[in-house]
């Protein structure tokens, strides 16, 4: 049985239509991801599913029970907020003792399962504190021992670290995975980051423009995506992006672009299209091979534009015919790219080429 699951939710304010036909299943025990851009409606989704306000239209289920008329009370659920939203005059034990206080679970029940967040999240040493003696890093995770206190199977987390610098974001998706295993429990978690998108998820729907675009399981989306909205907004750094043109060759199609000419294997869906048509290739930087030793991979001369070193590796920016593409190689192989240009060569079958109108897959490269 799938934990929640929505049915052509709609959320219209005025005459601004946030969230159009949202249809969404999350397994139960699964950690769902829902990534789109700032402003996509991820907080407006995650609003209807608590509870705190009702959909336009369409209806939603929790645990095989439709509860889109009951608000956030009658929804056993646990929720942890983009804001920290701690009570200032409350020390940290009674901020993360708030929800069992709400529903006045007996003391020694409050006081274990304070005590097991806590500990687990590593602020045991806090409870007697309030929120104005904490760091950034500390409050987050007490809003976070908060959100999942309440002993329950679902628990709903809207951003909950954007406010958080890298290192402390990257320390807390260790936590967040520990967490949500040891729970055996359903996290629905919304962000506008890919890396985090990436490190937490087992599945990924992508919210664009207050619609889903696709939802699967993280490696299917990553590697064999149905949109090109998926494809460049999933991952860092983003795609690569540029036109081609298919045409046909002996029989076969093939995509030419500024950069070279590719066989394409076209889908079952595509098949039928006319062959002669204006395409969009997407390649991930990491299928990107610099001064490659080997014949079967699709080469071109490029000039380098930038570096950006971020320690462990080394983005490279280059250039050709101005076409950009980007990179990524260790500091092993920086000296790759420590001339003005660089062979470039690329696995056919990485890149992905969508229609520019709809957005969808219709091809792949082949080997």
């Amino acid at each position: 049985m799938n934990a929640i699951e929505l049915d052509a939710i709609a959320k219209k304010y005025g005459r601004t239509q946030v969230l159009n036909d949202i249809n969404l299943s999350v397994e139960s025990g699964s950690f769902t991801v829902v990534f789109g851009l700032p402003a996509c409606g991820k907080s407006v989704l995650v609003r209807l599913l608590t509870g705190l306000e009702k959909p336009t239209k369409g209806r939603i289920w929790l645990r095989g029970a439709e509860v889109t008329k009951l608000d956030s009370g009658g929804r056993n659920i646990g929720y942890v907020p983009q804001s920290f939203a701690l009570y200032p005059h409350y020390s940290v034990y009674n901020n993360i003792s708030y929800p069992l206080d709400l529903i006045k679970a007996p003391k020694p029940e409050v006081e274990q399962a304070v005590q097991k967040i806590a500990a687990q999240l590593k602020i045991d040493h806090l409870l007697d504190k309030n929120p104005d003696q904490l760091s950034g890093g500390e409050k987050q995770r007490v809003a976070l021992a908060r959100g999942v206190v309440k002993n329950t199977d679902i628990y709903i987390l809207d951003d909950p670290l954007v406010g958080l610098d890298f290192k402390l974001r990257e320390q807390m998706f260790d936590d967040l995975k520990q967490m949500q295993q040891s729970l055996a429990a359903t996290f629905l978690y919304t962000t506008s980051d890919p890396l985090e998108a990436l490190a937490l998820a087992d599945r990924v729907a992508i919210l664009d423009q207050g619609r889903i675009v696709e939802a699967d399981d993280l490696e299917v989306l990553y590697r064999r995506p149905g949109h090109i909205t998926t494809m460049t907004l999933l991952g860092y750094p983003p795609s690569n992006r540029f036109g081609g043109e298919l045409f046909t060759r002996s029989g076969q199609v093939w995509c030419r672009t500024g950069l070279f000419d590719l066989p394409v294997n076209m889908t079952s869906e595509a098949s039928q299209l006319d062959a002669k048509q204006d395409v969009q290739v997407v390649i991930r930087p990491e299928d990107i091979v610099l001064d490659p030793d080997r014949d079967d991979l699709l080469q071109c001369r490029a000039n380098v534009v930038l570096l950006e070193d971020l320690g462990g590796e080394v983005i490279a920016y280059l250039e050709v015919n101005e076409v950009p593409l980007v990179t990524v190689v260790s500091h092993a192989d920086d000296q790759l790219v420590s001339s003005d240009k660089v062979t470039v060569g690329i696995w056919p079958s990485s890149a992905v080429i969508f229609q520019p109108e709809t957005g969808q897959r219709i091809g792949q490269g082949a080997e």
